[in-house]
C-alpha cells in the first residue's frame, strides 16, 4: 500500500513522463492514499498491525504522509467512533457533516432532500478537510474534556500537529513544485485528483459501516445513557458487506468486516473471514441481529436508500 502511494510520488518527480500521464500517477496515488489509511494506518494505530508497539507507532505515523494526524485519529476515531458508535454529536461520523443529514437527530434542511445526488462529491472531499479538520478538533476535544470523555489537548501534540502539517505541505506541494516543470495549475489538479480520489474511497467504505438499512442510532437517554452492553451495541451499530470479493477485502484492509472489527479492533484484520461465522453464530444463538449485507453493491445501494430516507424523513 505504501508502494502504491510513494512510487507514483517518485514518477511524477523525475519529471519524465506527459503532464497526462502525471495526472494518472496522481489517481494511483489517491489508491495508495485510500489503502495506506484502511490497511496500515488503521490497524497501526488500533494496535493491531504488529505485537510490537514501536511498530504499531511507526506505521502507524503513515498518517502524516497523508496530511492526518495520530493523536487526532486515535481521539476521534479509537476512543470516541468505537465507543459511542452511530450516537449523535459524539460520534463525528455521522455527525456535524456539512450539508449532509446522516443521523436522524440532526436537524433538517430542505437541501437534505438531495442529498443522496450529492453525498459522493462531499465525501471525495474527506482526506483533504484534515489539513483543516485536525485544528478544528482541538477546541473539540478540549469542551469534551469538561465531561471526562476526552483529555485537553495536550501541548505537545499541538507542536507536533503544526510541524506535521508543514512537512506535509513540503513533501506534497513544495518539493513536487521545486523539481518538477508542473505549473502550480497542473499541480493542483493532480492533488485535487488524488485526495478526491482517496476520499471517495474512504468515506464510502466507512459510511457503508454504520449509515445503512437496519443499523441504529441509539438516544441516551436523560442522563446521558445508552442503556445497553457495549457489545450488543457493536452489533446493533455496525453492518458487514463482506462478499467473496477477497481482493476487496485486502484492498480495504478488511473493513467490509465491521462487525469484527468494532468487537475485536485490537486483533488484526487478516482475521476476521475466520472470525465471521463465530460471530454470527454466537448472535443468534443469543436473539441479536447480524446485520450483513451479501456484497458491495447491496451495501452501496442501502446507503444511498439511508440518505434518501434521511434527507425526506
Amino acid at each position: 500500500m505504501l508502494s502504491l502511494y510513494l512510487i507514483p510520488y517518485t514518477l511524477i518527480l523525475t519529471g519524465a513522463f506527459s503532464n497526462l500521464t502525471m495526472f494518472a500517477l496522481a489517481i494511483v496515488m489517491g489508491f495508495g492514499v485510500a489503502g495506506v489509511g484502511m490497511s496500515v494506518m488503521h490497524d497501526a494505530i488500533h494496535g493491531s498491525l504488529a505485537n510490537s508497539n514501536v511498530l504499531n507507532k511507526i506505521f502507524g505515523a503513515s498518517i502524516y504522509l497523508l496530511g492526518g494526524n495520530a493523536y487526532n485519529w486515535e481521539v476521534q476515531h479509537n476512543r470516541l467512533h468505537h465507543t459511542f458508535t452511530n450516537i449523535h454529536e459524539v460520534d463525528e461520523d455521522i455527525t456535524g457533516k456539512f450539508l449532509l443529514r446522516l443521523s436522524f437527530q440532526e436537524k433538517q434542511k430542505q437541501i437534505h432532500r438531495f442529498q443522496h445526488i450529492y453525498a459522493f462529491f462531499l465525501y471525495s472531499l474527506m482526506t483533504l478537510s484534515f489539513l483543516w479538520k485536525d485544528f478544528k478538533e482541538i477546541s473539540l476535544f478540549n469542551k469534551m474534556s469538561e465531561s471526562g470523555m476526552t483529555k485537553p489537548f495536550p501541548r505537545k501534540e499541538l507542536i507536533k500537529l503544526v510541524f506535521t502539517k508543514v512537512a506535509y505541505i513540503v513533501f506534497i506541494c513544495v518539493i513536487p513544485l521545486a523539481f518538477t516543470s508542473l505549473t502550480f495549475g497542473q499541480w493542483f489538479l493532480g492533488f485535487m485528483a488524488m485526495h478526491c480520489t482517496a476520499g471517495m474511497i474512504l468515506s464510502t467504505v466507512f459510511q457503508m459501516a454504520h449509515v445503512v438499512e437496519g443499523v441504529h442510532q441509539p438516544e441516551p437517554d436523560n442522563s446521558g445513557c445508552v442503556e445497553n452492553a457495549w457489545a450488543v451495541h457493536q452489533l446493533q451499530t455496525t453492518s458487514n458487506f463482506a462478499g467473496r470479493n477477497r481482493f476487496l477485502s485486502w484492498y480495504i484492509g478488511g473493513l467490509d468486516y465491521q462487525i469484527e472489527h468494532h468487537l475485536f479492533p485490537s486483533i488484526s484484520h487478516i482475521h476476521y473471514h475466520a472470525l465471521s461465522p463465530i460471530v454470527q453464530a454466537t448472535a443468534q444463538e443469543f436473539g441479536l441481529d447480524y446485520n450483513a449485507k451479501a456484497n458491495f453493491g447491496n451495501a452501496l445501494g442501502s446507503h444511498v436508500r439511508m440518505l434518501k430516507s434521511m434527507g425526506r424523513a
